[in-house]
């Protein structure tokens, strides 16, 4: 099944309902976590590198220290498409596990 990108005039909107992340060059959304310590973090990209090849779809994932950014976009669609919102707020409920 071949995703349908967002309506222009719906991407921001729907950005907006997702906590904290922000749409970047009108066809990503990127989010950065923070961590009390570096193998929280890595954790945590284990955890979304196991859901996103279950689903294959993945992020572009950036690990500074005790900061992890995730950047979502779907190629085949040029753009960001309902799996890229429905991945955010998965990756959001992964990262409550770590500041529970």
């Amino acid at each position: 099944m071949k995703e349908q990108r967002i309506p222009e005039e719906e991407k921001e909107k729907q950005v907006a309902e997702l906590d904290g992340w922000k749409l970047q060059d009108e066809k990503f959304i990127v989010k950065r976590y923070r961590f009390t310590d570096f193998l929280s973090g890595i954790q945590f990209v284990n955890r979304v590198a196991e859901y996103s090849e279950d689903i294959q779809h993945h992020p572009f994932i950036s690990i500074d220290y005790k900061m992890v950014t995730m950047k979502l976009t779907s190629w085949n669609a040029k753009g960001l498409t309902d799996l890229d919102l429905s991945c955010a707020q998965k990756y959001d409920e992964l990262y409550e596990a770590f500041t529970e």
